[in-house]
């Protein structure tokens, strides 16, 4: 076992209760502390909410992308340094300054500090800031999700127009630098082995030198629902963390309206739709506006309640590294439909959920109507996905597997050369 072990855990930016980071960061440090680790978060704007026990060192920037007034302009008094001005004069040239500017400012703030801790773990940032810390003797790890690289490729993909190509090559110019920065870390972990492969592909890291420890989420509070408590038999619900084309999320819709020819299925989606996004201008194509609701991020407790009332769970997605939606739905013994993209079949399995090609939206229409259709199949797919769950995904095993990799790391960083 060994001592325990003294963790800076970095978050950029780790919103609680939409897409994955701020869930990692706050289920991860969690069962860290539970298994006697000292665990102490960085993060930017949104911060996390965390559990008793796990101190928050906030790491605030300009915020230049809150709602309700993202792309705002600061007052004159909101900057402080260099770096500020680095993070104004970044979203004025249509670039997305944070990974860069929060990495700098962690720096800062922890080489004074670093002889606190036994090592630094960053959760996809990448930033040049982290290099500070490695030429400082520093170990420095991080958690790649999966190569953001792959996204920008996917929305130039389906981007209409040159002018709209050259600004998402502006805006992710910061993929370059986590190409830099990566393989220069100390060592780095990923979720699954696709994204393994993904990693060496896009960021140079080689496969061997990564380790994949998936994630997982709480069996004690994403169940099935209790017994006597129906599901609804129309209900459909999608998670996604943003309304761009990588989350399949227009390809659904466009299955929901063949479905509502014959049956009146309705969409639930966990998230937002971005104004005049593509999945607006699809709702209004399909009339689909009272048979979607979108609720913008939830509570824990309110996205368990709506897993374990739906019919079914879509995962439309063209690209996973994983999927933290996916395992939701399982343990609470959902039945699923999802893509063959990136990760979902290491995933999901065979038993858990029925797969389709990812943007083919016959295919997609075909198996949401076999389980909507199906009482005992979506029972039997839920009760796979629970088993599942329990068997593969769970906090305390990721935590686990994440200190014995630290363990790893910090041994071959003390060998002599």
């Amino acid at each position: 076992m060994g001592r325990p072990l003294r963790i800076a855990l970095l978050s950029y930016r780790s919103k609680p209760h939409s897409g994955g980071q701020g869930v990692y960061v706050r289920a991860l440090s969690r069962e860290l502390t539970a298994l006697g680790h000292g665990v102490t978060v960085f993060s930017g704007q949104p911060y996390p909410e965390l559990d008793d026990g796990v101190p928050l060192v906030r790491v605030p920037s300009l915020d230049l992308y809150r709602e309700p007034d993202p792309f705002r302009t600061p007052r004159p008094s909101e900057f402080r340094d260099r770096i500020d001005l680095l993070e104004y004069a970044t979203m004025c040239t249509a670039g997305f300054p944070e990974p860069l500017t929060f990495s700098l400012r962690a720096a800062r703030l922890l080489l004074p500090e670093a002889p606190r801790y036994d090592l630094v773990h960053d959760n996809q940032c990448l930033g040049s800031g982290l290099l500070r810390l490695t030429r400082a003797g520093v170990p420095t790890v991080a958690t790649v999700h999966h190569p953001v690289s792959i996204d920008r490729d996917l929305e130039l993909a389906a981007a209409p127009s040159l002018r709209r190509r050259l600004t998402l090559r502006r805006w992710y110019g910061f993929t370059r630098m986590q190409a830099r920065v990566a393989p220069q870390l100390d060592g780095v972990t990923t979720v699954s082995e696709n994204s393994r492969r993904d990693i060496e592909t896009h960021l140079g890291v080689p496969a061997d030198a990564i380790r994949v420890v998936p994630v997982g989420i709480d069996p004690d509070v994403f169940t099935p629902p209790p017994a006597g408590r129906p599901r609804d038999p129309y209900s459909i619900v999608v998670t996604t963390s943003a309304d761009v084309p990588l989350k399949g999320l227009v390809h659904l819709l466009e299955a929901v309206a063949k479905l509502r020819t014959e049956r009146p299925v309705r969409l639930t989606v966990v998230g937002s739709a971005r104004p005049g996004g593509p999945a607006e201008a699809a709702l209004d194509r399909l009339a689909l506006r009272d048979a979607v609701r979108f609720t913008g991020p939830l509570p824990e407790a309110d996205l368990v309640r709506l897993l374990q009332g739906a019919a079914v769970v879509a995962i439309p997605s063209l690209y996973e590294g994983f999927s933290l939606p996916a395992i939701e739905a399982m343990a609470c013994g959902t039945a699923l439909v999802t893509t063959d993209a990136g990760a979902l079949p290491e995933v999901v399995g065979s038993k858990a959920g029925l797969r389709v090609r990812a943007g083919d939206v016959g295919e997609l229409t075909a198996a949401l109507q076999l389980v909507l259709d199906s009482p005992s199949l979506a029972d039997q797919l839920g009760r796979a996905g629970r088993r599942r769950v329990l068997a593969s995904y769970t906090w305390r095993s990721t935590a686990e597997r994440t200190a014995e990799w630290y363990r790893e790391v910090l041994e071959r960083k003390a060998r002599p050369c």
